[in-house]
């Protein structure tokens, strides 16, 4: 598979640590530099708003999709290459993971993690093979990482569960992986 598209699930504020936002800045930089188009919730704020500015100061093409009723909280950033308002949250989803070739997933919430488990769901279940990348920026990600091999461990999971994740530390190593 040929990537061209790069779904990012992220908080839509920064986090305890500088090195969230960082992340979210040299990836969007990066992807930009290697004319991936990022795809995500095409809010303005915290990390989504990050990854978006620092994408279209490298010159690169954004695609975000935000629900109706978080246009006003997250923002809506309607000076996206292309700028998608849909009806549901669902909708959204299915939208950002259908206009990628893969999934990368920053430091975020609740909704960083809704994402990321429908996403990795539906690659469980056959309906997409994207590669879906945890960018593990500080260990942020790590306690998921065991609640993951805690879910195998104790038989919720096949083994296979944990090898459709790649998880990565650095910015870098996204590009890498997804290579």
């Amino acid at each position: 598979m040929s990537i061209k598209s790069v779904c990012v699930y992220c908080g839509s504020r920064f986090g305890a640590m500088p090195a969230y936002e960082s992340a979210a800045k040299r990836l969007g930089q990066l992807l930009a530099e290697n004319g991936l188009r990022l795809v995500y919730g095409a809010g303005d704020v915290g990390l989504m708003g990050t990854v978006a500015r620092a994408a279209q100061q490298a010159s690169g093409e954004t695609f975000g999709v935000i629900p109706e009723h978080l246009v006003k909280r997250e923002i809506g950033k309607s000076d996206l290459t292309s700028y998608v308002v849909t009806e549901t949250m669902h909708e959204r989803k299915k939208v950002m993971l259908y206009n990628a070739d893969a999934v990368v997933v920053l430091p975020g919430g609740a909704g960083s993690l809704d994402e990321l488990f429908e996403a990795l769901t539906w690659r469980q279940l056959g309906l997409h093979d994207k590669p879906i990348v945890i960018l593990n920026v500080d260990g942020y990600w790590d306690k998921l990482r065991d609640l993951v091999d805690h879910m195998i461990d104790q038989g919720f999971a096949d083994a296979s569960l944990g090898a459709l994740l790649t998880w990565v530390e650095t910015p870098v190593q996204v590009l890498e992986a997804l290579a």
